[in-house]
């Protein structure tokens, strides 16, 4: 059975840049560190592996590996983003945070069942902060089926086009 997320891991463009941005900005204390000198294949590497923890205990992994072609880019909110949880309060005075900081800041969004604000990173990822709202937990229950049916629609509409 799976217990929960580890850490989720990407590419960044350079470590310390980066750890700005996730330990100094969004307060994601970087925990662990590694070089990697050898990947499993055997091939020779200079790897930085850091891990910046949550709450819970996950995390968020980076690899600067600059023998590694990578194209980084802005991404788009539909292509790749990173949502974090935080409480309303917090919602609020990240928002804030991020445009004095001049930090690329939107929102906030009303989802329905959440609200969210959304950042862009220095290696181009969108970063979401998020809210629960009034009813989340009742719209994440799949119990009652309307997540199958909403798939099996969107399938069934995609097939007609």
């Amino acid at each position: 059975m799976i217990k929960g997320l580890h850490h989720n891991a990407y590419r960044c463009r350079d470590s310390e840049e980066t750890r700005a941005f996730y330990e100094d900005f969004l307060g994601l204390p970087l925990v662990h560190a590694f070089e990697i000198k050898e990947t499993k294949s055997g091939r020779p590497t200079s790897t930085l592996h850091s891990f910046y923890q949550m709450e819970d205990g996950s995390a968020l992994a980076f690899f600067e590996a600059p023998d590694r072609p990578f194209e980084f880019k802005e991404q788009h909110d539909f292509d790749l983003h990173i949502a974090l949880e935080v409480g309303m309060d917090e919602l609020k005075s990240m928002y804030e945070k991020g445009k004095k900081a001049g930090v690329e800041t939107r929102g906030i969004a009303d989802h329905g069942f959440i609200d969210s604000i959304y950042f862009r990173d220095p290696n181009g990822y969108v970063i979401e902060l998020t809210a629960k709202r009034d009813g989340h937990d009742e719209a994440m229950d799949g119990s009652d089926g309307h997540a199958h049916a909403a798939l099996k629609d969107w399938q069934a509409r995609k097939a007609k086009a």
